[in-house]
């Protein structure tokens, strides 16, 4: 298979875990014999920099004329200290979003056996966990009319939806469900606001066109408990996005890391992949990032275009680099390994998948004495 895919890296350890999902992506195209053709462009704070734009035009006409975007993080302090700032790196991904009508971000949320006890949560709680969040990307508060007084002192965001941005999503979280554990949970808040109305009308009614998947609801307040107290009881999240962005974020915790969720971002072109952190500043340029976030997305980008054997591959080898250990310093603090350690391991691990590889090789690529790289 052929494929164009933009690499929009960003800020902070954006380039660094980027890299080490191109590398893993390379190795897919070696062993399966596809070609991947990456060509870079400039987003988010570095992009305001340069260019006075978070989104320069020539990012956004690459990632058209792309068949996936890779994308690594963005932010920075000096934009997310200052309140006042008229430009900042989050606009360019908004409007990314919104140009290339991505509208439903795809979040699994795993529980790994090996990383069980690195959770805050109790091994018995967050154990035999699998849910994946539909998040509606493009509509609601985050689009919706700002307003603020011209003293300064009163604001207002207007949260919106229409039928058709909140049924597209709701058949891509139903179908889902068909080739899951058949269990659609809508997370909104009825009870007190109009758009969570609408939302839990339009998907009872389209529920009933997929007999064979239960559908539940929880208001948002108690879903972000039961996140907590019992997460294996969910299969599909469906929500709106204001209350995606914190489920979700909130689900990083069951993992052990934020730094190992990855997502998609899909509608009716291209799709964009990305891990859910944000750019970290402080450990931008110290190779001391957790990748695997980045690595997990290239593999659903693999996944979005039907390469499902190479998609799993990459998951198999991150289980097994996590359950050897080689992890970052976000999840083993006394003996951690570097962004590109953990990228060599995981390449190393799809170049050799049935063989035992040696502790003595795994110091060698600690020591960046790899030969396979």
């Amino acid at each position: 298979m052929n494929l164009k895919i933009a690499v929009l890296s960003g800020d902070g350890i954006g380039p660094e875990v980027t890299q080490e999902s191109i590398k893993v992506l390379k190795t897919i195209a070696e062993i399966y014999g596809h070609n991947f053709e990456f060509q870079e462009a400039l987003v988010g704070a570095i992009a305001i920099d340069e260019t006075e734009n978070p989104l320069p035009e020539k990012t956004l006409n690459l990632c058209r004329e792309s068949d996936a975007v890779l994308f690594g993080a963005i932010g920075d302090p000096k934009y997310d200290n200052n309140p006042d700032a008229k430009v900042r790196p989050e606009q360019g991904l908004l409007k990314l979003r919104k140009e290339l009508g991505l509208f439903a971000n795809i979040r699994p949320i795993n529980a790994y056996d090996s990383l069980l006890d690195k959770s805050p949560l109790k091994r018995e709680i967050i154990q035999g966990t699998d849910m994946v969040i539909y998040r509606e990307l493009t509509g609601g508060i985050y689009f919706g009319q700002k307003k603020i007084s011209e003293d300064g002192t009163v604001a207002s965001d207007l949260c919106e939806y229409s039928k058709l941005e909140i049924e597209r999503i709701t058949h891509l979280a139903f179908k889902a469900a068909q080739t899951r554990k058949k269990k659609v949970t809508l997370i909104d808040k009825s009870n007190v606001l109009e758009t969570s109305r609408l939302w839990r009308r339009i998907v009872t009614s389209i529920s009933r066109e997929y007999s064979d998947v239960t559908l539940d609801f929880l208001f948002v307040d108690n879903a972000a408990m039961q996140m907590i107290l019992n997460p294996s009881q969910f299969d599909v999240i469906l929500t709106e996005n204001m209350f995606g962005d914190i489920i979700s974020d909130e689900g990083s915790v069951i993992g052990g890391s934020i730094g190992l969720l990855a997502s998609a971002s899909v509608g009716n072109g291209t799709a964009l992949f990305e891990p859910i952190h944000g750019s970290y500043p402080q450990a931008t340029g110290k190779n001391i990032a957790n990748p695997i976030a980045s690595i997990l997305s290239a593999s659903m980008l693999l996944e979005h275009f039907g390469l499902n054997n190479e998609a799993k591959q990459i998951r198999i080898a991150v289980d097994k680099t996590l359950k050897r250990n080689i992890v970052s310093v976000d999840i083993n603090k006394e003996t951690p390994s570097s962004t590109s350690q953990i990228g060599d391991v995981i390449v190393q691990m799809l170049l050799k998948p049935d063989e035992t590889i040696s502790e003595s090789h795994f110091e060698n690529i600690k020591l960046g004495k790899s030969v396979y790289i």
